[in-house]
């Protein structure tokens, strides 16, 4: 199981995007959370296989119709922790 942690940077706060990608992850069946960051970025930590978290990278990409994603830093994420969903925070 692969664990990653993505930074949505562009107009990615109130355009519904921990909403949008909540529903992404439950259709790519991971797992992690999101949550709005006081930057007025939006962070993701996906935890799943390598072709699921590889699917919600290209997702977040472009992010939902609403947003405007400009760019999109991934970092590996070194916390032990196991997800049992996934879930919106905030």
């Amino acid at each position: 199981m692969l664990t990653k942690q993505f930074f949505i940077f562009g107009r990615v706060q109130g355009v519904g995007f921990r909403f949008f990608t909540l529903q992404q992850a439950g259709k790519l069946g991971l797992k992690g959370t999101v949550r709005n960051r006081i930057d007025g970025s939006v962070e993701i930590i996906a935890q799943g296989s390598e072709n699921q978290i590889a699917l919600m990278r290209a997702w977040l990409l472009d992010g939902p119709k609403t947003a405007t994603v400009e760019r999109v830093v991934e970092n590996n994420y070194f916390e032990d922790k196991v997800f049992d969903k996934f879930s919106m925070i905030g």
